[in-house]
């Protein structure tokens, strides 16, 4: 006897659309219960994941979730708008009735103000795994209206920095995109690129806040803005870091080299239409960047090594300097035991003087030898032992000027360099090997965060020969493609990781 769709059990209709990707999900069970109207298709499956790609969806959903008599309200996973032109009041009241959200996309168009995306915010949500903040304060052609009244989304930043932290609000996947103005809009109608963030300080509060403790990934562009050192501004900055997204920004060929020494644990960098336009145009620029890029550990071991000494040294003049007053008191002991007589109770004279300039010879040297000496302190030496790089994978957007046939060229250059820095950064490894065993103390960075780079803070005793291993670091993927599903991304890129990451092509 054929079996027909309308007798499937509910759980082999949960079992198959368990296989569909998300993106589809909702469609395809809309379809389903339209053309089996009796079938016994779970309902929770149309709220799952919910992609929502016009303005009177959002009023409709919120409708439905609103007077349901069901909890649909908490089948919502994932809630993706994808529209620029929608009522934002609705937006807010729909995202604060969902209460176990785990994924939230949000495109920001011209009808969005900031207190709407703070009030969105305003509540800490304990389930959410990944936000994503798409701005465009513009659709057929730019407008000014919202900026020019100084709203800026300033303030949104602040208030995700106040969300606590906690193993249930550890949030692995932040977004944050301003899509860049289109050129012929900008050309034809001489419109500069919008300000969405006026002050980039509280970038350097988000990145440091204890919600962002277990970040892995972060999608940064901010167009035309410089980013880097607002991210690499405190050493709490993301101690998890492993893919950082910062396309479109404006930034120097060195500031590449800052990231690595800031963020230890990253591993995926892309920087797509960051203009490092040097790089396109001067010979051996691309082996220096590899080189750079390979010793990074060395050049953050170097900057430690300095603030260390400078503790190291400071501590050293403050305990000369606790001595030296401890021999002043034993000299000057008013209670006989010094050898010089006890003052008398009085008022003194005017006229006496409280330093006499004809005392004995003999106090004056007996007085010498206490008197505190700052200059060449000698401090004990700690050397740090570099650690190995991390980079995997660096996508760049190179000049169009360059055709495809010199990317192979630029990869092997950049290898070039990348070897070596590598070989330099076994040399050096070498050598602080043989001073530790010389008895020279030797420490490297501990694998916990550290929360100040203050004297030993951070830093563990080398205590093993497993310390000195051989650096294994293969050469990263350099991806010259740009960004988008297109010809000439390498396989295994950090584009097609970010694709995964972020559910998107951008």
């Amino acid at each position: 006897m054929p079996v027909s769709l309308r007798s499937l059990p509910p759980e082999l209709y949960t079992a198959i659309l368990d296989n569909l990707p998300a993106t589809s999900l909702q469609q395809t069970v809309l379809s389903l219960t339209r053309a089996l109207p009796l079938s016994p298709i779970p309902q929770y499956h149309l709220f799952t994941h919910v992609h929502l790609k016009h303005s009177d969806q959002v009023v409709q959903l919120h409708r439905r979730l609103r007077k349901a008599i069901d909890s649909a309200s908490e089948w919502v996973k994932e809630l993706t708008l994808e529209t620029w032109t929608v009522d934002a009041d609705i937006v807010v009241n729909l995202v604060n009735i969902l209460p176990r959200i785990t994924d939230l996309t949000l495109f920001i168009g011209p009808n969005f103000a900031p207190e709407h995306l703070q009030e969105i915010f305003e509540t800490p949500k304990p389930t959410l795994q990944f936000i994503s903040l798409r701005f465009r304060p513009y659709v057929l052609k730019a407008t000014y209206f919202q900026f020019l009244k100084g709203a800026y989304f300033d303030s949104s930043l602040h208030v995700l920095s106040q969300w606590p932290h906690s193993n249930d609000r550890a949030l692995p996947s932040l977004s944050i995109v301003q899509d860049p103005i289109d050129p012929d809009v900008s050309q034809r109608q001489h419109f500069a690129q919008p300000l969405v963030f006026f002050r980039l300080d509280p970038l350097t509060t988000l990145v440091c806040s204890d919600f962002l403790q277990s970040l892995t990934s972060l999608r940064l562009r901010i167009p035309g803005r410089q980013l880097v050192r607002f991210l690499c501004a405190d050493p709490r900055s993301l101690p998890a870091l492993e893919f950082l997204d910062i396309s479109t920004c404006l930034m120097l060929g060195s500031e590449v080299e800052a990231l690595l020494v800031r963020f230890t644990t990253l591993r995926h960098l892309i920087l797509d239409g960051c203009s490092i336009k040097r790089l396109d145009m001067v010979d051996g620029e691309w082996v220096a960047l590899g080189k750079n890029c390979s010793l990074a550990g060395v050049k953050r071991a170097k900057e430690r090594e300095k603030k260390l000494r400078a503790w190291l040294e400071a501590n050293a003049v403050r305990s000369t300097v606790v001595n030296n007053d401890q021999s002043v008191t034993e000299v000057f002991d008013f209670n006989g035991q010094g050898g010089t007589r006890r003052p008398r109770r009085g008022r003194r004279g005017l006229a006496t003087a409280a330093i006499s300039l004809r005392e004995s010879s003999a106090r004056d040297n007996s007085l010498s030898p206490s008197v505190p000496v700052v200059a060449n302190i000698p401090t004990a030496r700690i050397r740090i032992l570099p650690p190995a790089p991390s980079l995997t994978s660096l996508a760049i957007t190179i000049s169009s000027q360059m055709s495809p046939d010199r990317h192979t060229g630029v990869r092997t250059e950049f290898g070039r360099g990348w070897t070596e820095g590598l070989a330099q950064l076994t040399a050096i490894r070498n050598r602080l090997r043989q001073s530790w065993q010389n008895g020279i103390r030797l420490v490297r960075f501990s694998e916990e965060p550290c929360a100040s780079e203050e004297g030993l803070d951070g830093l563990v005793d080398a205590g093993s020969e497993l310390d000195f291993n051989a650096i294994d670091a293969k050469i990263p993927l350099l991806c010259l493609a740009g960004p988008g599903r297109k010809e000439g991304h390498i396989e295994g890129c950090g584009h097609a990781i970010g694709w995964e990451v972020w559910k998107d092509d951008l």
